[in-house]
């Protein structure tokens, strides 16, 4: 009777052990990386109504129809799913080219927020910390002074820092450095004078940047500034690496972003969206400066510009934007850790800086809308008058590109067009949030 007993209750272990290599898989059986398949699904399997999604068409092609933009290129995607993706208009007006979902566009400003991720990469490798004084790595910004007005006899009146400017405001535009090309300050003057863009590499540009004054002291203000092609220079110098290499070798490679870069070669050249600007009627001109910025985009720049240098087609930046959305993975590449994610798209601009009369463009920081480490985030869409979900990040470019990317309602949101931003421009960065988000009818799916 005790053998017996015993053999049961072995046979009843043997079953249990069994059972529960069923439930908790080995490592080979874990559940597969997230996938990248740009396959359009129908809208109703995540959530979406077709027949709603339509006014997101109805303004895109009113925008292209009443000439405002040549072209438009848009991708929706909820849960890795995309759910729309379309072209409208043309590539080059001129040639009558048609918009294809290939060309490449200047990123501009959404530059930022892929050099927030090179710097957040060096992060997680331990080389820097929020709380670091920029001069750490960069000594010459060690004797940095702080405009404080002008004397009777309009020369600068400068002090010191009340403290070294960290690299956590240099992140949140709240360092004190300027564009220089949104204001009209005796600092806003310098920038102009020394052209900076015109440097001929990131060294020159910082020994320039060394000699101009801070435009406020550290951490209180907020403006739109240069701080981004700092870190480029950051980037280059704890990595090793120039800009552009570091960026193709851990961000563009590993996720598949076949076009994206700083420059575009000959043998894709005809796939470069032209750009345009506003006529003095209102009419769409092309814009043969290329922006101001990298002229033609023919060659790797000697001075790429981590704040606006960046070329891509919106499936390059929309598998850039699905990897944040997936917390820094996508089809078994990891870029980021989730943990750091969350850390680069979460507000760290002081409370009292977000009162409204802080701004660039169509971005206002205010009570529940602030700025993280190179992106927006709107951390309390009520309180910000939005619809997207709590914790959505974003930014645009100057040529009137935009992206979100909202991790309550997981939806990513790509828009490109390139028309240089001015006050005749369409809205269709914030037009698009509306319509997009009266189409999620059932966002619990």
């Amino acid at each position: 009777m005790k053998i017996n007993r015993f053999a049961k209750m072995g046979r009843i272990l043997l079953a249990s052990f069994l059972l529960a290599l069923c439930i908790h898989p080995s490592p080979a059986q874990q559940p597969a990386s997230h996938t990248l398949d740009m396959t359009v699904v129908k809208p109703e399997t995540v959530g979406f109504s077709s027949p709603r999604l339509e006014n997101l068409h109805a303004l895109m092609r009113q925008a292209v129809d009443q000439k405002q933009i040549a072209g438009i290129v848009t991708i929706l995607a909820r849960h890795g799913r995309v759910v729309d993706y379309r072209t409208y208009g043309q590539r080059d007006l001129a040639t009558a080219s048609p918009m294809t979902k290939d060309v490449i566009f200047r990123d501009f400003s959404m530059t930022k927020p892929v050099t927030g991720v090179a710097m957040m990469i060096l992060y997680e490798q331990g080389k820097w910390l929020p709380s670091d004084p920029i001069a750490k790595f960069i000594p010459e910004f060690a004797h940095l002074k702080v405009f404080k007005g002008v004397d009777a006899d309009g020369k600068m009146i400068l002090v010191d820092p009340d403290h070294p400017p960290t690299m956590r405001e240099l992140m949140t535009h709240t360092a004190g450095f300027t564009y220089g090309v949104f204001g009209n300050t005796p600092v806003d003057a310098m920038y102009r004078e020394q052209h900076l863009f015109a440097s001929r590499n990131l060294q020159e540009f910082i020994d320039k940047l060394a000699k101009i004054p801070l435009l406020y002291q550290p951490g209180k203000g907020w403006t739109y500034s240069m701080s981004m092609d700092i870190e480029g220079y950051i980037v280059e110098k704890l990595s090793g690496q120039p800009l552009s290499d570091f960026m193709r070798d851990h961000i563009f490679q590993p996720l598949a972003m076949k076009d994206a870069g700083f420059f575009v070669p000959g043998d894709k050249r005809k796939r470069f969206a032209t750009l345009y600007r506003t006529g003095p009627n209102g009419e769409l001109l092309a814009d043969p400066t290329g922006g101001g910025l990298s002229g033609d985009y023919a060659a790797q720049p000697t001075m790429p510009s981590g704040g606006g240098g960046m070329v891509s087609t919106a499936e390059d930046y929309y598998r850039f934007g699905q990897m944040l959305a997936n917390g820094g993975e996508v089809t078994g590449k990891r870029i980021l850790a989730p943990a750091t994610v969350k850390l680069m798209t979460s507000n760290h601009v002081p409370s009292e800086l977000l009162n409204g009369q802080y701004s660039i463009g169509l971005q206002v920081l205010r009570p529940g809308f602030g700025y993280g480490y190179n992106c927006a985030v709107v951390f309390d869409p009520p309180e910000a008058n939005l619809p997207e979900g709590k914790g959505t990040f974003f930014w645009d470019g100057a040529a009137g590109t935009w992206f979100w990317i909202d991790p309550t309602n997981d939806v990513v949101f790509i828009g490109m067009i390139q028309r240089m931003l001015g006050p005749a421009s369409p809205n269709l960065e914030y037009q698009s949030r509306s319509v997009v988000y009266q189409a999620l009818v059932d966002p619990a799916k």
